[in-house]
């Protein structure tokens, strides 16, 4: 026996040698016995077809139906002991099924392969991430519709570059978010009808010569269809590369919205309030107020995206059809599900319990020169001037009031006229915020009537 305290080649990490190693790197219990419920499902399906047809017996059948649901009470139960020996969640179920129900559950196995009964496992887990992703995605849309309803006529300041741009409504700016995960909405939508294609059957690689039924154990399952090609049925991982791409978008869109509210929950800004339960104190300011729930969702994009890349160097030069690398494909996609879901439900619950401050709202919509461009409209429409003159005098304009420390509507009308003498007391009337928003009434502006229709259109469809 080798001395292993001398092998400069495994280090101090493993004292058991070479097998002890292989064990290590090959195991992936720890992580796919997540997946215990969807691999027990997937077995009761197959054993209910081999028995319809008439490959195992019905008894057989029933012995392993009555053994795999008294495994998933033990797993559920917390009471099921995990051998890191048995490599995996399939062979530790089939393992102890053989302890619990005898020479039956060796029967099991008939037509398949670890090969797609792992896919199919994994596209169960992740069919089932996709729809909780659904509803996390339902909750946040609606809670935004609640905020965007109570402040649809809510005036504040738009922003390109962070600088003041032009007047909008708090209901617009809610909206905008409904649009970015109104489209996360239908990339999972999408998603999952795509993926809803069955592996089970597909067997190693090739098929099977035992006279199985695909369609029956697709449709036990909820698959709309079984897979095609039974080559690409074991080697594809499109449907979790899919999941990882849609979550890193509306992470992408949960980051952005999380900046937002750190800074307006800021005391520069104070925009907004963010509840107690989503913030914290400081252990040396006491005046501090966090906004650490908005913070973490920001950096969890961070996780999701390097899930997204690291699946994909994964299956980036596997050549067809299954390859050990493909272990490497559900820890990142576990990680990613868990961080995402999390980040959805802590926006949803900081959306909901928000408290947007009017007042501050409104008077940081009039500053910054805010209804410059009302003002360059109303130049065109009313005296007739091509556009870029107009920009031109609202600019002149502009210059004049930030040289006096004022605002366009705290300018005199003598004062306006030296820029261009055509202009009338009428100006003024397009100069608040209020008359600015209201004016915006091109579909999709923000003009209270238009926020108004765009919640309805939205409450319909969801439902």
């Amino acid at each position: 026996m080798t001395d292993q305290t001398s092998n400069k080649m495994w280090g101090g990490r493993f004292a058991a040698g070479p097998d002890a190693i292989m064990e290590a790197i090959n195991a992936s219990i720890g992580f796919d016995k997540r997946m215990a419920a969807q691999d027990i499902a997937g077995s009761r399906a197959h054993a209910a077809m081999l028995a319809a047809q008439g490959i195992i017996s019905d008894s057989d059948a029933e012995a392993i139906r009555e053994g795999l649901l008294t495994i998933l009470s033990e797993i559920e139960e917390g009471r099921f002991a995990f051998s890191t020996a048995l490599e995996d969640i399939h062979m530790n179920v089939e393992a102890r099924l053989k302890e619990v129900i005898g020479e039956p559950a060796g029967r099991l196995h008939t037509g398949r392969s670890r090969n797609d009964q792992v896919a199919t496992d994994f596209k169960l887990w992740v069919r089932d991430q996709l729809d909780a992703f659904e509803s996390g995605l339902i909750a946040l849309i609606q809670a935004l519709l609640g905020q965007a309803e109570a402040g649809a006529d809510w005036v504040m300041p738009g922003f390109t570059h962070l600088q003041t741009a032009q007047p909008v409504t708090w209901g617009h700016h809610m909206m905008a978010y409904v649009e970015m995960f109104g489209r996360d909405l239908s990339r999972v939508r999408d998603a999952r009808v795509r993926m809803n294609e069955s592996p089970l059957g597909a067997a190693a690689l090739a098929g099977t010569s035992f006279p199985i039924d695909r369609h029956m154990t697709a449709d036990a399952l909820g698959f709309d269809r079984p897979a095609a090609n039974s080559l690409d049925a074991v080697s594809d991982r499109d449907f979790a590369l899919e999941f990882l791409g849609a979550a890193s978008i509306c992470a992408m869109h949960l980051s952005r919205f999380a900046e937002e509210l750190v800074i307006w929950s800021s005391a520069q800004f104070r925009f907004v309030a963010l509840s107690d339960r989503f913030s914290t104190g400081s252990s040396i300011m006491p005046q501090k107020k966090n906004p650490d729930a908005a913070e973490l969702i920001r950096a969890k994009v961070g996780r999701i995206f390097g899930a997204n890349t690291a699946l994909m160097m994964v299956m980036k030069g596997l050549p067809l059809t299954y390859s050990k690398d493909m272990q490497e494909d559900k820890e990142q996609v576990f990680d990613a599900a868990d961080n995402l879901m999390l980040a959805l439900a802590a926006m949803e619950g900081m959306v909901r319990d928000m408290t947007g401050n009017r007042e501050n709202l409104a008077a940081a919509a009039g500053s910054g020169f805010s209804t410059a461009t009302d003002l360059a409209d109303w130049l065109v429409r009313v005296l007739g001037l091509p556009f870029r003159d107009a920009h031109h005098v609202t600019g002149s304009l502009v210059a004049m009031a930030e040289a006096k420390g004022c605002d366009l509507p705290d300018l005199t009308l003598e004062q306006m006229q030296s820029v261009h003498n055509d202009i009338t007391q009428d100006v003024f009337g397009v100069l608040g915020v209020e008359n600015s928003v209201n004016s915006r009434m091109s579909y999709g502006g923000t003009a209270p009537e238009q926020v108004r229709g765009q919640i309805a259109r939205w409450k319909g469809l969801l439902g």
